[in-house]
C-alpha cells in the first residue's frame, strides 16, 4: 500500500555527524590526510596587525581554495556557494553545520595583500611537495621539464599595436606588474622582439599563435617533474616564448636543489630545451645528462653539403671536407688576430680560398661563396653528448617517460579546468599555477597511497 505523506516535523534535538556522511572513498577524505597547515598561522603572523577586528581564519581560506582547484570550481563566488551547501566541503574546511562561509571578496583582499607579500601559496606548494618526498614518491634521479600555454584573461580582439606601447590610461594592477618585470629574463627581457599586439588588460600576457590556430594572449606554465611518479617538483610562470621557458627550466632546477637537496642525474625535455647554451649548462655546470634532442638547423635543403658532411678532428682542431681539405679557425697569420669566439658563442672554421677555387665539388659545397665556412659551438661537446644519449636505449626510454608531464598538462586543463586564467598579471598567473600544482600533487598522493595504507611520513 502507499505509505504516509512525508511531513516535516520539528525536533528539539539532533544528533548529526558530518564525518559519518562523507563516503569513505571521497577524494577529500583521501586528500585530507596530506594537508598539513599547522605552520600557516606562524608564517602569516608578521603580516597581521596586533589590534583590530579578528580576521577570517587563513587556514579556512586555503582549504576552500584547494577545494576549488581540486574540483575545477573556477569562480570564488560559486566556490563560497558550494562550500555552503556541500557537506563534504564543510567537513574538509572544518566548518561544521553552522559554520559561516566567508564572503568571496575576502579572497581577493587577502590575495592582493598578505598572501602575496608572504609568498604563502609558494609555501603551500612546497609543503605539499615535502610531503610527497617524505612519502617516497620523489626518486630524484630523473626529471622532465616542459611548458604549456594557458590563455590569459584578456580579449584577443582588444589588443593594441606592440610598437605603440601601453595607452597612458593603463594604470591597472596588471599593468604595474608588467612594468615591474620588464627586466626579468622570464618576461620582458626574454626577447628583444616586440610583440605584434599588447593587451591593455594584461600587458605581460604574450600574443602567440604557437598552437597553430587563432592567435591569443597567453602565459606559459612551466613544470619540472620527477619521472618516478610524475610528482611536480617545481612550477614557474613565464611569458609565452621559448627563451623564457629555458630560463624557467634553469631556475627550477637550481631552486629544487637549494630547497630540497635534489640532484637529478638526467633531464628529459623536447628540442625547445636543446640549444647549445642550455645543453652546455646542464652537462658542464650542473653535471646532468641531457636527454634532450639537439636544436639543430645546420641541415641544408638546397642540395649543397650540410655540416654533417664535414668530419671534425679534435686532435688537429680542424674539419675535413668531402674533398679531403682542412678547414681551420685561421688560415693565415694576423697582426691583430680577431677573437676566436663570437658573441653567439660560435667558432668559425674556414677553408682556404685557393683550395675551394680549384675544387671540383665547389658547386655542391659553396657555389655562392669564395670559400666554405663551418660554425661550431663552444658547447659542441655537450651537443654531441645529447645526440649520443638520444640515439641510445636510455634516450628512447626518456622520450616515453617525458610524456608524463604532458599528461599533467592535460589533467590541468581538462579536469581542473585551468585552460584559461582567471587572475591577471604575472603574480596572478603565479598564484594560479602554484595552487593548481599543489592540487595535482595532492591528487597524486591520494591516488598512490589509498586510505587504510600506512603512511611513511
Amino acid at each position: 500500500m502507499m505509505g504516509p505523506r512525508q511531513v516535516e516535523q520539528g525536533a528539539l534535538f539532533y544528533e548529526f555527524s558530518l564525518d559519518t556522511h562523507i563516503p569513505a572513498d571521497h577524494l577529500l577524505r583521501a586528500i585530507d590526510r596530506f594537508v598539513d597547515l599547522s605552520g600557516l598561522r606562524a608564517h602569516l603572523q608578521p603580516f597581521y596587525s596586533s589590534t583590530g577586528r579578528p580576521s577570517v581564519d587563513p587556514e579556512l581560506m586555503i582549504r576552500m581554495l584547494l577545494i576549488g582547484y581540486c574540483f575545477g570550481i573556477r569562480s570564488e563566488r560559486r566556490l563560497c556557494d558550494e562550500v555552503h551547501l556541500n557537506l563534504a566541503y564543510r567537513w574538509f574546511c572544518r566548518l561544521g553545520l553552522d559554520g559561516r562561509v566567508p564572503d568571496h571578496s575576502t579572497f581577493s583582499k587577502n590575495r592582493h595583500g598578505r598572501f602575496r607579500d608572504s609568498d604563502l601559496l609558494r609555501c603551500l606548494f612546497e609543503t605539499v611537495l615535502a610531503r610527497c618526498i617524505a612519502e617516497g614518491l620523489v626518486g630524484g634521479e630523473g626529471f622532465a621539464v616542459d611548458a604549456s600555454l594557458i590563455k590569459a584573461d584578456a580579449n584577443r580582439q582588444k589588443g593594441v599595436e606592440g610598437t605603440n606601447g601601453l595607452p597612458p590610461e593603463s594604470v591597472s594592477r596588471a599593468a604595474r606588474e608588467y612594468l615591474a618585470v620588464l627586466d626579468d629574463a622570464a618576461f620582458g627581457a626574454a626577447t628583444p622582439v616586440v610583440p605584434k599586439l599588447v593587451s591593455p588588460a594584461d600587458p605581460a600576457a604574450r600574443w602567440t599563435g604557437a598552437d597553430g590556430g587563432l592567435a591569443y594572449f597567453a602565459y606559459a606554465a612551466n613544470y619540472l617533474i620527477d619521472l618516478d611518479h610524475a610528482v611536480i617538483v617545481d612550477v614557474e610562470p613565464t611569458t609565452a616564448i621559448r627563451q623564457a621557458e629555458v630560463t624557467a627550466a634553469k631556475r627550477m632546477i637550481v631552486r629544487s636543489r637549494e630547497r630540497f637537496d635534489l640532484y637529478p642525474a638526467r633531464l628529459a625535455g623536447d628540442s625547445g630545451y636543446g640549444s647549445a647554451a642550455m645543453l652546455g649548462w646542464l652537462a658542464h655546470e650542473q653535471g646532468i645528462e641531457p636527454h634532450i634532442p639537439v636544436f639543430d638547423k645546420s641541415e641544408r635543403r638546397d642540395g649543397t653539403f650540410s655540416r654533417s658532411a664535414f668530419t671534425y678532428d679534435p686532435g688537429a682542431d680542424a674539419y675535413t671536407c668531402p674533398a679531403g681539405k682542412h678547414l681551420r679557425q685561421r688560415q693565415k697569420v694576423y697582426r691583430s688576430p680577431p677573437p676566436l669566439v663570437d658573441a653567439d658563442g660560435m667558432l668559425r672554421y674556414r677553408a682556404s680560398k685557393y683550395d675551394c677555387e680549384a675544387c671540383a665539388l665547389k658547386p655542391r659545397c659553396c657555389p655562392n661563396a669564395s670559400a666554405r665556412k663551418i660554425p661550431r659551438s663552444i658547447h659542441e661537446g655537450a651537443r654531441q653528448m645529447a645526440r649520443d644519449i638520444c640515439a641510445s636505449e636510455a634516450g628512447r626510454t626518456s622520450r616515453r617517460e617525458r610524456k608524463k608531464v604532458e599528461m599533467l598538462f592535460a589533467h590541468l586543463k581538462r579536469i581542473l579546468r585551468l585552460d584559461r586564467l582567471r587572475l591577471r598579471g604575472p603574480d596572478g598567473a603565479r598564484d594560479e599555477f602554484h595552487l593548481a600544482a599543489a592540487a595535482q600533487n595532492l591528487w597524486k598522493l591520494a591516488k598512490l597511497i589509498p586510505l587504510g595504507q600506512p603512511s611513511l611520513a
